[in-house]
């Protein structure tokens, strides 16, 4: 099992990223709220892992909070969630937000995390409660942006990465174009459409 990695960013395209550690290129699919505050490309990061193993593909996880990584592994032990949809969750929510749904058994807001219906909605409410119970609360933040990178065309790297998510193609042009304005980084476009979709 691979825990964490440390090494050079050489690439990041949301929610993929590639770090390189002694010479080899690591590809890590992070959720949103680790990529909001990844360094720039070409500086050193420390990440926490989870090595999803399946018949066809080996897929690593990447998380910057200890918090991140046990609520990720949480959720995929819970019957239909498996690590994309869990990724999505990550991705469309705080921590704190998510397990404040959890608490009031809000399966409206659950429902609006592409990929989750109202039986995925009512079995994250029953299933996560226990959870919620051990952990009490996140003590751990979601930290603000700290860093920022540039893109050549922000739209459509924000698209592609609300599609990597779990949403369909018009609907995830749809959000990114709503909220776009001139300047505007992916990483901000990402989050401004992820939150007008909640």
């Amino acid at each position: 099992m691979i825990s964490s990695l440390r090494g050079i960013i050489l690439e990041k395209q949301a929610p993929i990223l590639v770090i390189e550690v002694n010479g080899v290129g690591y590809e890590i699919s992070a959720p949103m709220s680790t990529f909001y505050n990844l360094p720039d490309i070409n500086n050193e990061v420390k990440l926490l892992t989870h090595l999803s193993i399946r018949d066809d593909a080996h897929v690593l996880y990447g998380f910057l909070l200890a918090s991140e990584r046990e609520l990720f592994r949480n959720l995929i032990r819970i019957t239909g969630v498996g690590p994309k949809l869990a990724l999505s969750i990550l991705s469309s929510m705080e921590l704190n937000s998510f397990m404040q749904c959890i608490h009031d058994n809000d399966i409206t807001q659950l429902k609006r995390i592409p990929g989750v219906g109202k039986k995925t909605a009512e079995r994250l409410v029953i299933e996560m409660r226990d959870y919620l119970t051990k952990t009490d609360t996140i003590n751990q933040n979601i930290k603000p942006i700290t860093s920022i990178t540039k893109t050549i065309n922000p739209i459509e790297d924000a698209i592609s990465a609300l599609i990597a998510l779990g949403y369909k193609s018009n609907d995830a042009s749809h959000l990114v174009n709503a909220v776009a304005e001139e300047g505007m980084t992916s990483e901000i476009l990402i989050r401004r459409a992820l939150k007008s979709a909640l």
